[in-house]
């Protein structure tokens, strides 16, 4: 058997999730990813990292990600769940989402 490394992402999220408290202050909310629901418990200071950045840019996007290499928190792929699975301790980043510019008539005619 050969070893491998198993990534999960989480894309594309613009909504603010409403997280319920967990053990140690811990933020837990759940996301449905195409009929998969999916858990994530995160610090209170992932959390408020991922708050603060929303209500800075009108317009935002988030991703969540497991992906050890590039994140202080090494994220877990936790128990399967009826319909889904649990993410554990993931690293939020947050882009601000640029509106793409309007389209003109003449933009199509060259």
């Amino acid at each position: 058997m050969i070893a491998g490394k198993l990534e999960i992402t989480i894309k594309s999220i613009n909504e603010l999730p409403q997280p319920k408290t967990v053990e140690n202050a811990w933020q837990e909310f759940d996301l449905d990813c195409d009929g998969r629901i999916t858990t994530i418990t995160v610090k209170p200071k992932i959390y408020k990292k991922l708050t603060d950045v929303t209500s800075n840019y009108p317009q935002w996007v988030a991703a969540m990600s497991n992906d050890k290499p590039r994140s202080v928190y090494a994220g877990k792929l936790g128990q399967q769940t009826d319909n889904g699975f649990v993410l554990e301790e993931p690293n939020i980043k947050v882009f601000e989402r640029k509106p793409k510019p309007e389209a003109t008539a003449t933009d199509g005619a060259a």
